[in-house]
């Protein structure tokens, strides 16, 4: 089946789930229908759902990854450091090919409810698809996740193979020492997760710095430190940790803290 008659059959059982009259603003557009259908989904809780419709939306992302370009290991070089496994990459962490990305979430780990919103949990969510939000449902069961903690699932339609799962601190003022320590921890239980799930390459984000307004450089900081501390107790763990940054700016940050060595915090 083509991407338009799936946006177009995916359209019409999502508007009459919600019994709203979605189909008024249906444009003919096709780029104008799929952001609409991204943005329903967003805001879809995690009801049970059909599985002939979790079916329909797997052959849409699926169509839509192979129109992407996927990145791979072997195309991101290390940098040159002591454990020969780290490297810096921008771009989009939904079309990296690692065993496990990382999603900077809320403490819900249902995903982002805010319609096409730009941020790394919105995407991660929309492109692993709604199975993403319903196992995470599942696997918290109303609770909500403490910061600094990490939990694993699947990545359903991501070129990944797992999603692990944490939440960063979010900063209303100074940087206290507490909001630091939750921030190493989030690196820190992510890699201890990776280990028990025998996870050989990991790709993180810059957990907290977006909306969660954690500082960029120290932020920074904090994650080169705490993951060359973590290869340093555990060599041979990990072959490849890339820190994937989103602007210009992050790059720069990150390659100036090891130009610098400065990972000793």
């Amino acid at each position: 089946m083509k991407k338009e008659q799936l946006v177009d059959q995916l359209l019409t059982y999502f508007c009459q789930e919600a019994e709203q009259s979605f189909s008024l603003f249906i444009s003919q557009n096709y780029r104008e229908k799929r952001k609409l259908l991204r943005g329903i989904v967003n805001i879809r809780p995690p009801y049970p759902l059909d599985e002939n419709i979790l079916k329909l939306e797997d052959e849409l992302l699926q169509l839509e990854l192979k129109e992407k370009k996927i990145t791979v290991i072997d195309e991101i070089p290390c940098i040159e450091d002591q454990f020969h496994v780290l490297s810096v990459w921008r771009g989009d962490i939904t079309t990296l090919q690692v065993d496990a990305i990382v999603n900077a979430g809320n403490t819900s780990l249902l995903g982002c409810f805010i319609p096409n919103h730009s941020c790394i949990d919105n995407a991660i969510h929309t492109y692993a698809g709604i199975r993403l939000r319903l196992s995470c449902n599942e696997m918290m069961n109303g609770k909500e996740e403490k910061v600094g903690q990490a939990k694993i699932t699947g990545a359903y339609n991501l070129p990944s193979q797992y999603v692990i799962h944490t939440v960063g601190p979010m900063i209303g003022g100074h940087v206290t020492k507490e909001d630091k320590d939750k921030l190493r921890s989030c690196y820190y239980s992510c890699l201890e997760l990776a280990q028990k799930k025998q996870i050989r390459t990991i790709a993180f984000p810059s957990i907290s710095t977006g909306v969660f307004h954690f500082p960029k450089a120290l932020a920074a900081e904090i994650a080169v430190a705490t993951v060359c501390e973590f290869l340093k107790d555990n060599p041979g763990t990990l072959d490849r940790v890339i820190f994937d940054v989103f602007t210009e700016e992050d790059q720069e940050i990150y390659e100036r803290i090891f130009r610098n060595k400065k990972i000793n915090l």
